[in-house]
C-alpha cells in the first residue's frame, strides 16, 4: 500500500492487488448489509463504521486481513476467534485461509448492539442529572 493516508474506503481498497480488493470489498458489504445506517470513513488510517461511535476498523497486511472490533468484541467471541492469531483488541485472518464472514457479520451484529446500549444509556444518564428548573410563582 502507498504511505499516503487514503480519504476513502474505495481509495483505501484500490491500493491493494486485485484478490485482495476482493475480500476487502466483501468485508466491507458484509458490514454494510449487517448495518446499513452506519457511517463509513477512514480512522486510524483504516476503514471504519460507525453508528453512535466507532464500530468496527478493518485492514489489509501482506499476509492476513486486520479486524479491529474493540476488547469487548473479541470478549465475546472468544472461543470463536480462537482459531486465530488475536490480541486485546483485533483479530488476523489470514489471506490463505477463508474469511470468515459469517462471524464478522456477528462481530458486527454485537458491535451494534453495545453502541446503541452505550448511548442509550448517555441519554438516561443526561436526563437523570439535568437539573430541572423550578417554577415558582410571583405575587
Amino acid at each position: 500500500m502507498k504511505s499516503k493516508i487514503p480519504k476513502s474506503i474505495d481509495e483505501y481498497i484500490g491500493n491493494f492487488p486485485k484478490d485482495v480488493q476482493i475480500i476487502l470489498q466483501k468485508i466491507r458489504s458484509t458490514i454494510q448489509k449487517e448495518v446499513p445506517e452506519a457511517t463509513e470513513k477512514i480512522s486510524y488510517a483504516m476503514p471504519t463504521f460507525a453508528l453512535n461511535g466507532n464500530l468496527v476498523h478493518f485492514a489489509a497486511y501482506a499476509k492476513h486481513i486486520g479486524f479491529y472490533a474493540l476488547p469487548s468484541g473479541n470478549i465475546a467471541f472468544q472461543k470463536e476467534i480462537s482459531k486465530y492469531k488475536f490480541g486485546k483488541g483485533s483479530i488476523q485472518f489470514p489471506l490463505d485461509e477463508p474469511i470468515p464472514y459469517v462471524l464478522i457479520k456477528k462481530i458486527v451484529k454485537f458491535r451494534v448492539g453495545e453502541n446503541l446500549e452505550k448511548t442509550k444509556k448517555k441519554i438516561q444518564k443526561k436526563k437523570i442529572t439535568r437539573p430541572q428548573k423550578s417554577i415558582s410563582k410571583k405575587f
